[in-house]
């Protein structure tokens, strides 16, 4: 170490050795900055960057090591062979671009890429020494150079390694130190080490005194200007690089105008108008889009206003804004354009959600109540126009039955067939589910507006067909008139549902309409809801009981327990109004429980083979407490469940068929007996009988009436007591008021009967009837 800085110290002209040692220290800050700009730039780009860094350390690394050279003083002068020296530098390049291929893969790449710089340095320095002109024999002390060379060798890896490692500023500023310590330790070891032994028979250097002053500055001169052309050019290219990536990167497609014509857009622009950057450069920009407030599209303007491209997709919105900067010198017009297309689809998709109905295309809630009001605004003092409330019947079991995807087919084309049947003028609305709205156009008297109701009925007896088609659906409407049945929109809307309910009492598929006299049974239904919920506690309920007769051998089988209002102001309350009520309501959960422990509590007096009937309400078979609350009842009671009849309706069956096939499953484990009731008026009813465990079946009453008459009915007898015997199905005829009816269902092989004939209800029997002597033949 005293021999190098002795060296160093004693036969240097220190002041050239400082500037070797700028230009290293330069030669290296540039390098590993280029280095960084190879690392940024993409894959494809990166053997550039790596080329000019070897350039750029290369040469310094040779011109520190040639400068070095010169500012050695020693006893015999020195000289240079061009071709030694440029092949020293062609050495020294080459060198650092090799190490360069391995430097980034980890911690062996940063060895590799160590170890080749080493030996480059090593090769170069003594290629040059080689190719010095000097009247002396050289000879070198190995042990000092292999020394040099380890250490030159640790710290090119070192500086290899804190590249990959450090962040920022860090990593360029310790990498070129620790390599600028190894270029210099490893040029001075060498140097150190080396012996000249004077030699006259030897010619010396061609080269002396100013020459070699001259060669020194333009060593110099030329590698700073090759450093500082490398360095500028990779802050050049990365400022440019960088820019351009943010410019392209914005959502704006920007283009930059001068005296009209385009000479610089980003890819996002040129993308806009479906072509390349390099054609729309030379355009004219006037002729590429228009703006909606006529002014030359380029032109600055106070705003973003809206344009339409004059290529491309023309169906196309764009946003214009324009804004002038200096650029390159002179004044420009920057268009920054930003398609709205597809924001101006979605609001208008928004729009449109919040006014029409998305399933079927009509107008919504919120559009025909806009509409409605409107109506009335500007109706004139002799305007008239109606409003039609429609209800689908039957939709609630095609839903349940066949699931949404087909309810939702048949909404729409119900809605088809509104729009079909309205008249120009009319407004058609779904409000939800399957409530439709008509408005009609003004001059739409009483008489119009039942025509325009009549058609619709038509169209759908015509189009949906309940024998062909299974998800065939009704209509039901009531219709109010303006401004006879109401001049501000609740009121109108009010009396159309009344119109509405009117037609569904009585007996749907009709037109309806507005009646004050409504408002008043409406009043008189809620007063009947207030009076039924304390029915019970003023004890004004009773159940008569109507025998079921058995047809092999005449006697009772069993009691049907019926509800019966006595009210103490309105009389007798049949149950066809209270019962309706009581489900709506939601009074039939606690009239239901009643009913039950009544019945059972009434059947543990009579004979023990005889059994109590009970109705369950389609809503009692919707709770799933059902099953243990006629457990609960039969266990305060102590009637044998093998004793009780549940009779239920097709209806139960469309609300939740898992939860009342796991109810019915849950009663049949206790044993009670499960009865369809009012079999045949129902839907899909071979089906239920196929899904659900029923133990009995009811003929309903309207069959068994009409069966003398009508041959189709009694047809529909005979099939279902055949149906019920190769199920091993009881069938119960219920409505036999005749002997002739009841003759009729015993020759059909009926096992039991009900109706008048037998006895109509009365009070809780105390023991068997004797049974009814039926006259057949």
């Amino acid at each position: 170490m005293f021999a190098v800085l002795e060296c160093v110290a004693l036969q240097h002209d220190r002041r050239i050795v400082v500037l070797a040692g700028v230009i290293a220290l330069l030669g290296m800050l540039s390098f590993y900055h280029l280095l960084l700009r190879a690392e940024e730039s993409p894959v494809r780009r990166r053997p550039y960057w790596v080329l000019v860094a070897a350039l750029a350390s290369g040469l310094s690394v040779w011109a520190t090591h040639f400068i070095a050279m010169l500012a050695y003083q020693g006893s015999v002068p020195i000289g240079f062979d061009f071709p030694f020296t440029t092949v020293s530098a062609v050495v020294a390049v080459f060198g650092f671009w090799l190490s360069m291929q391995y430097l980034w893969r980890g911690i062996r790449g940063a060895m590799l890429s160590g170890g080749i710089i080493t030996l480059t340095v090593a090769a170069m320095h003594f290629l040059g020494m080689t190719g010095m002109q000097v009247a002396a024999q050289i000879e070198y002390r190995l042990p000092p150079i292999i020394v040099g060379t380890v250490i030159a060798g640790a710290l090119f890896t070192l500086s290899f390694i804190l590249f990959q490692s450090l962040l920022s500023w860090k990593r360029v500023v310790a990498s070129a130190t620790a390599s600028i310590l190894g270029v210099l330790i490893l040029h001075f070891t060498a140097m150190s080490s080396t012996i000249l032994i004077p030699d006259p028979s030897i010619p010396g250097p061609q080269v002396e005194g100013l020459d070699r002053v001259v060669m020194m500055g333009a060593i110099s001169g030329v590698t700073f200007l090759i450093l500082a052309a490398t360095g500028v050019a990779a802050l050049i290219d990365r400022h440019l690089v960088d820019l351009k990536g943010l410019v392209g990167a914005t959502l704006d497609g920007l283009a930059v105008v001068r005296d009209g014509r385009i000479v610089e857009v980003n890819s996002r622009f040129a993308k806009l108008f479906d072509t390349s950057e390099a054609s729309l450069i030379g355009e004219n920009a006037e002729e590429l889009m228009h703006a909606d407030d006529g002014i030359p599209a380029h032109l600055q303007r106070n705003g973003a206003v809206e344009a339409v491209p004059n290529r491309g997709d023309r169906s196309r919105t764009f946003e214009l804004a324009v804004t002038t900067i200096e650029y390159r010198g002179r004044p420009c017009e920057v268009m920054a354009v930003r398609d709205l297309t597809e924001k101006r689809r979605a609001q208008r998709e928004i729009e449109y959600l919040a006014r029409y109905d998305v399933l079927t295309g009509l107008a919504n809630r919120t559009l025909f109540q806009e509409r409605l009001k409107n109506h009335i605004a500007v109706a004139q003092e002799d305007d008239e126009f109606a409003l039609l409330a429609l209800d689908l019947d039957r939709f609630k079991a095609v839903n349940d039955l066949f699931g949404h995807a087909e309810g939702d087919r048949v909404l729409k084309d119900v809605a088809r067939i509104l729009i079909q049947s309205a008249r120009p003028g009319d407004l058609v609305a779904r409000l939800g589910g399957d409530e439709f709205l008509i408005l009609t156009a003004f001059s739409t008297t009483s008489e119009d507006a039942r025509d325009l109701g009549e058609h619709i009925l038509s169209t759908f007896r015509r189009e949906m067909n309940c024998v062909s088609d299974p998800t065939a659906v009704g209509v039901t409407i009531g219709i109010a008139a303006f401004p006879a049945n109401g001049d501000d929109s609740e009121t109108l809307m009010h009396a159309a549902d009344m119109a509405l309910y009117r037609a569904k009492v009585n007996g749907r598929g009709i037109v309806a309409f507005y009646d004050p006299a409504m408002d008043q049974e409406s009043k008189e239904r809620r007063r009947l809801e207030s009076d039924l919920r304390q029915a019970i506690s003023r004890n004004e309920l009773e159940l008569l009981y109507q025998p079921v007769h058995s047809v092999e051998n005449g006697e009772v089988a069993s009691y049907e327990a019926l509800v019966r209002w006595q009210h103490p102001t309105r009389g007798t309350v049949p149950p066809d109004v209270f019962i309706p009520i009581a489900e709506e309501s939601g009074i039939i959960i606690s009239l239901g429980e009643w009913i039950l422990h009544e019945a059972c509590s009434a059947a543990t007096r009579w004979e023990p083979h005889i059994k109590v009937a009970v109705n369950v309400s389609p809503v009692q078979f919707s709770l799933a407490n059902l099953a243990y609350t006629i457990c609960s009842t039969l266990e305060k009671t102590g009637l044998s469940p093998l004793r009780l009849e549940l009779e239920m309706t097709e209806a139960a069956l469309l609300k939740d068929r898992a939860i009342t096939l796991s109810t019915m499953r849950q009663l049949k484990g206790l044993g009670v007996t499960i009865v369809m009731d009012d079999f045949g008026t129902g839907y899909s009813s071979l089906s239920n009988l196929r899904s659900f465990p029923f133990d009995k079946i009811k003929i309903d009453r309207s069959f068994i009436a009409a069966m003398k008459q009508d041959e189709n009915a009694h047809s529909i007898v005979r099939a279902i007591i055949g149906l019920g015997r190769s199920l091993d199905l009881p069938v119960t005829a219920e409505g036999i008021e005749t002997d002739s009816q009841y003759r009729m269902v015993v020759d059909e092989g009926c096992a039991q009967a009900q109706g008048y004939l037998f006895g109509k209800p009365g009070k809780a029997p105390s023991r068997q009837k004797k049974p009814h002597k039926a006259v057949v033949d």
